[in-house]
């Protein structure tokens, strides 16, 4: 392998096309502000790099990275790549991954909006994340230990797994399809509305009105904090730890607590519905069943 060391360029397409290359120490940057840096590589490394100026890796194939820093001003950093694997690197440009083939990342860290659209094949390990549309599109997603803060996350995402992370989120999982949530906690409004086969398993859930409109929603072994108005229009299997604040005209299945503070039925469920409270007692809140007038 080629080694390249120690060089500062901002000039237009600088290292264009190089195979077979490891870079060691690399500034890109300058007034020329050169873009596509690496553009069309392939079988590259690039370790302790800086990359400060646009598009620096577009079509690369077979790039290893590690100890680099990506900066606010890499806008649109790795695009259209194929087995793309970085290790503690920070990614703080805008618009961070689109369209990749094959992603390994880990012990990095993202400020970066609108990150990682239109991917397939994405392992994320030991990473945190910032961005307000991350996730976009993305299929066959594997995220652990992911400590994110976002918004509208993960919408339209098909094949995801997440295990043992954080997340920070507002509409998250809109309109996604086979996810799966172990060992998290998911704090933010609106979660998971117009999903399918959305399941979580022993997780903390917050925030007002989640999965509404849901198909096929499985809860297991998880506990709901401050979640009112929830599971309305969904089609359910729920059991839950402890209590729910309010459960609002679900669509069928069973929603299985401790117990529930508001129940609010408006219109008829369109196939069975059973909600089972474990414990019964007068110091329960009020639950509100209404009957439809249609």
């Amino acid at each position: 392998m080629k080694l390249i060391e120690g060089l500062k360029t901002d000039t237009e397409r600088a290292l264009y096309g190089i195979k077979d290359t490891k870079i060691v120490k690399c500034t890109f940057e300058g007034p020329a502000d050169g873009e596509s840096a690496l553009k069309e590589t392939s079988d590259i490394e690039a370790e302790d790099c800086d990359f400060r100026l646009r598009y620096p890796l577009w079509h690369s194939h077979n790039a290893k990275i590690s100890d680099c820093r990506f900066s606010d001003t890499s806008r649109a950093a790795v695009w259209y790549c194929n087995n793309f694997t970085a290790d503690n690197c920070d990614f703080y440009g805008i618009k961070v991954l689109r369209e990749c083939v094959g992603v390994h990342i880990g012990n990095s860290r993202f400020v970066s909006p609108e990150m990682c659209w239109m991917c397939r094949d994405v392992t994320l390990t030991d990473c945190e994340i910032t961005s307000e549309y991350p996730f976009l599109c993305t299929k066959d997603l594997k995220l652990s230990k992911v400590t994110m803060t976002g918004k509208y996350s993960f919408q339209y995402t098909e094949n995801v797994l997440i295990e043992n992370s954080i997340l920070n989120t507002k509409d998250a999982f809109w309109h996604s399809r086979n996810v799966t949530v172990k060992n998290s906690t998911v704090s933010g409004e609106y979660l998971g509305w117009y999903s399918e086969n959305l399941t979580l398993i022993d997780c903390v859930i917050k925030g007002t009105q989640p999965l509404c409109y849901a198909d096929n929603l499985t809860l297991i072994n998880c506990e709901m904090s401050d979640c009112d108005l929830s599971f309305e229009k969904s089609t359910v299997n729920v059991k839950i730890n402890g209590n729910i604040d309010g459960v609002k005209n679900p669509h069928g299945g069973t929603i299985e607590a401790d117990s529930i503070g508001l129940i609010t039925m408006t219109e008829p469920p369109v196939s069975s519905l059973r909600i089972i409270q474990r414990k019964q007692s007068e110091n329960n809140p009020e639950i509100v069943i209404k009957k439809s007038d249609k």
